[in-house]
């Protein structure tokens, strides 16, 4: 690594690639011109936008891996054995380069087995906040895999948010919960949004404070380590606004319709993953 900048490939240019090749940019932790994508000839815009990061974009995978210290596959799952298959394929290729996989539902032992032998795998989850350097990651270490990829690997998710390493057993359920959780959330917010319309507030001011609400309440409960009940307690006034709301969230389920959203997710990673 020439001036301790990392030399990092993506196999697939789609936007949480393009999400985590700038925060790792802006981390300092590569350059433009130490960046290489492929991605499928028709993907254009994907090409366009790493040029625009300054760079190289192309159509082939087998150079991705040869010229890249670590190596992203941002690919969707159903892609990875035919991208994998070009390297395990391709004569004289020295693949002994640590993988970073975020194709969900793509096992370890999967990965591995697409690539030749002396490549080192870690299975990794971010989520879409990584777009804006807030998001939540976690990683898997394959067989092969060393302390020092552990510590590049923690680096460069914990520049575009925060990453922990977890067991391979967990995958399903942290894809249901913060995988797809900012989905929920987004509904979360365009439904407080909405009834704050209902009783009279104007759109573009409705969004901006349910969206700023969510944001302060999870900032409160991450860095002030409360437990979330205590925080809420704080806010609830006896016989006041906030506990006519919570008691008509509870009457509607609210809770339970979360809880059962997390499990009807994590039931469709089973199902997808063969797990």
């Amino acid at each position: 690594m020439a001036n301790n900048l990392l030399k990092i490939g993506f196999i697939g240019g789609g936007k949480m690639a393009q999400a985590m090749a700038k925060g790792f940019i802006s981390a300092g932790l590569s350059k433009g011109e130490s960046m290489i994508s492929s991605c499928h000839p028709s993907d254009l815009a994907s090409a366009k936008a790493f040029k625009e990061l300054g760079a190289e974009s192309i159509f082939e995978n087998v150079p991705v891996v040869e010229k890249s210290d670590v190596v992203i596959v941002s690919v969707k799952p159903s892609i990875v054995p035919i991208a994998l298959g070009d390297i395990k394929k391709a004569p004289n290729v020295n693949a002994d380069k640590l993988f970073l996989s975020i194709a969900m539902g793509v096992t370890i032992k999967q990965l591995e087995q697409c690539l030749p032998n002396q490549s080192r795998v870690m299975r990794v989850m971010p989520n879409t906040p990584a777009l804006v350097r807030s998001g939540a990651s976690v990683f898997v270490r394959g067989v092969k895999t060393t302390e020092d990829d552990v510590k590049i690997t923690k680096k460069l998710l914990d520049s575009i948010g925060t990453s922990e390493e977890v067991p391979e057993s967990l995958m399903n359920a942290i894809t249901a919960l913060s995988g797809s959780g900012p989905a929920y959330i987004f509904v979360l917010i365009e439904a407080l949004a909405d009834g704050g319309v209902k009783m009279g507030l104007p759109r573009d001011l409705a969004y901006r404070l349910a969206s700023q609400t969510v944001y302060g309440s999870a900032q409160m409960v991450r860095d002030t380590n409360t437990h979330p009940g205590i925080l809420k307690d704080n806010v609830t006034s006896p016989a006041g606004s906030t506990a006519a709301g919570l008691h008509y969230l509870e009457d509607k389920g609210f809770r339970s319709a979360l809880i059962g959203a997390i499990q009807a997710a994590t039931e469709r990673c089973q199902q997808v993953s063969g797990s």
